[in-house]
């Protein structure tokens, strides 16, 4: 959606962040359903993602003014390339946990939860990028319910950042209801899709998805390369 906004809509970039986070939200909620039906949500894991999420979105709203929005880019694309490299090997180290006690994953969940929540409060994503491979690799969770509970996640989180940027004016009302109508009908049908689909199948697919979202990010041109 951001990138929507900002190429075909000319949106500035900090309001297609704002009016993402509006959109998120019903994101969330209708796919949290979706996969609610088919038993595919972790409410233990949502609790403990989302209890640090709440906290920063909010610190990550405000600081969208303060880090160069182009080095932020490169550096997220380079996590999400790592990222995308460790699911796409996955099946070769089926055993392989960052921790293997409840405690451990708990704090993995609240880490987790704490960065995808200032993330997703800056950059207007929902997060899934970050607590989907964290849910798979460190907690153990099969591909369908770690994006379940994600989606779930998603609520509380995208509207904490949505109301810290309508306060800071970086919200377009006049295209949401347009943008949560056509959210709740596509997520609803994309939930119900994935479900047919083998995990493998659905674990790559997502992993392409990073991919060519990483190589969008790493391009993004410093201010001196825009000039030249």
């Amino acid at each position: 959606m951001v990138p929507l906004m900002v190429e075909l809509l000319k949106f500035r970039q900090h309001q297609a962040h704002g009016t993402s986070l509006v959109a998120i939200v019903f994101t969330g909620l209708s796919g949290a359903v979706a996969y609610g039906f088919e038993r595919s949500v972790d409410f233990v894991a949502a609790i403990a993602l989302a209890c640090t999420a709440i906290l920063t979105a909010r610190l990550g709203a405000k600081f969208t003014a303060v880090l160069p929005e182009w080095k932020l880019k490169r550096s997220f694309g380079a996590f999400l390339l790592f990222v995308a490299l460790l699911l796409a090997l996955k099946p070769y180290f089926p055993h392989f946990h960052f921790s293997t006690t409840l405690a451990g994953k708990v704090f993995v969940l609240l880490i987790a939860g704490a960065f995808t929540g200032f993330l997703s409060g800056m950059m207007g994503v929902g997060g899934g990028l970050i607590m989907v491979p964290v849910m798979v690799l460190v907690v153990g969770l099969n591909q369908h319910t770690a994006q379940g509970t994600s989606l779930l996640v998603m609520v509380p989180t995208g509207a904490v950042g949505a109301w810290t940027h309508w306060k800071l004016g970086h919200v377009d009302w006049k295209i949401a209801p347009g943008l949560i109508f056509g959210v709740l009908i596509g997520t609803s049908l994309g939930a119900r899709f994935a479900h047919l689909l083998p995990e493998n199948h659905l674990r790559l697919i997502f992993v392409a998805f990073m991919v060519v979202m990483s190589v969008r990010y790493l391009l993004t041109k410093s201010p001196n390369q825009q000039k030249a």
